[in-house]
């Protein structure tokens, strides 16, 4: 029995993001019975709190997951696993300034999942992004194995660090439903909108993710979008949220939970507009691809590397003017992303890939 501690999500049940939704689908159903894990939660975060989980201990710490509060979170969590767990899965790198001292006490597998290059984004100022390269550079020196999400991640450690990394994608197979025809209707009309009919978008309002060049582009044509985000956590998405929605032809959505109203949006949709520039393998943009859409993606090596080189791709608001409103030729991916999907992003394969490393 390999004793896992799990640090750096938010914690379960997932509410959150990307790596919640992995560590809600590694452990449970798709985890087998020689691993016992516990995973680390922020009480802050987490409205209700108990003991265990899908199978899972549950340990909590009285401090927000995110920004940067996740430091001292990772911090705690890590002081915590010293004496009791035969491996430490670390899920990204904001704690990496305290694994040397760490590693002076836990002798035993320690394990990091460096997510994206976080020092790149935009939103961070310059000393913000220092500490965070400096962080990503101790993380990755100190562990003992790394974990990639993408092959463009992959690549950017072994160029920059000359180290090796384990390629392990994220899962994305729990977006799938099975809801009549007239289910699905009824939710996209609950919107305005028909099968077909529109573009959609799903993503963090964050500047890195191109919200502004895809809201602005779909402003000038009548093509129908849908754009879901949480707009009011912050001024960048406060103030798109209010320039946009005056525009008869797209519409502003807040942050949807519910995986039966995703589901209609993305798999009625004409086309998934996925507008990522940082980071490895983005969990909306696989989501999407389970959803059986037809996908344009920003043009970087992390999305060509997801989809294999095989969605529509765009650099700028010309080239995605230029899809949407048909002035170049696109092929329907749909089917083509759903089969890499099935292949490469199931969480049973994710699961026992993570267990093969303990």
């Amino acid at each position: 029995m390999k004793r896992v501690a799990i640090v750096g999500s938010q914690g379960v049940p997932a509410r959150y993001g990307g790596f919640e939704t992995m560590v809600e689908n590694i452990i449970g159903e798709n985890s087998s019975s020689d691993v016992e894990y516990t995973v680390f939660c922020s009480s802050k975060d987490l409205k209700t709190s108990c003991n265990t989980y899908k199978g899972a201990r549950l340990k909590y710490i009285p401090i927000k997951a995110n920004g940067i509060h996740s430091i001292i979170y990772d911090v705690i969590s890590l002081i915590q696993c010293v004496r009791s767990f035969d491996v430490v899965l670390v899920l990204g790198v904001s704690g990496g300034m305290f694994f040397p001292f760490f590693r002076l006490f836990y002798h035993k597998k320690l394990i990091v999942n460096v997510d994206g290059l976080e020092w790149k984004r935009e939103k961070w100022n310059g000393v913000i992004k220092l500490f965070l390269r400096v962080s990503e550079e101790l993380a990755l020196r100190f562990s003992d194995v790394i974990i990639a999400d993408n092959q463009g991640i992959v690549d950017y450690i072994t160029q920059r660090y000359n180290k090796k990394s384990v390629l392990i994608a994220y899962g994305a197979d729990h977006v799938k439903r099975d809801l009549t025809e007239q289910r699905q209707v009824d939710i996209c009309s609950s919107f305005n909108i028909v099968k077909g009919g529109y573009s959609i978008t799903i993503c963090r309002i964050e500047p890195e993710n191109n919200c502004e060049l895809i809201l602005k582009t779909f402003s000038s044509t009548d093509k129908q979008l849908v754009f879901i985000g949480n707009w009011n956590r912050n001024q960048y998405g406060i103030r798109l949220k209010n320039e946009y929605s005056k525009y008869d032809n797209i519409s502003i959505v807040d942050h949807i939970y519910d995986l039966d109203v995703l589901y209609s949006l993305r798999s009625n949709c004409k086309t998934y507009i996925h507008g990522h520039s940082a980071g490895g393998t983005n969990p909306s943009l696989v989501e999407a691809m389970f959803c059986v859409c037809s996908t344009i993606a920003y043009d970087v090596i992390y999305n060509r590397e997801t989809t294999e080189h095989s969605a529509s791709y765009f650099k700028d608001a010309d080239e995605l003017m230029a899809l949407i409103s048909g002035d170049v030729d696109i092929i329907d991916n749909s089917l083509v992303m759903h089969e890499i999907a099935n292949r490469s992003y199931t969480w049973s394969i994710i699961a026992k890939q993570y267990e093969d490393l303990y």
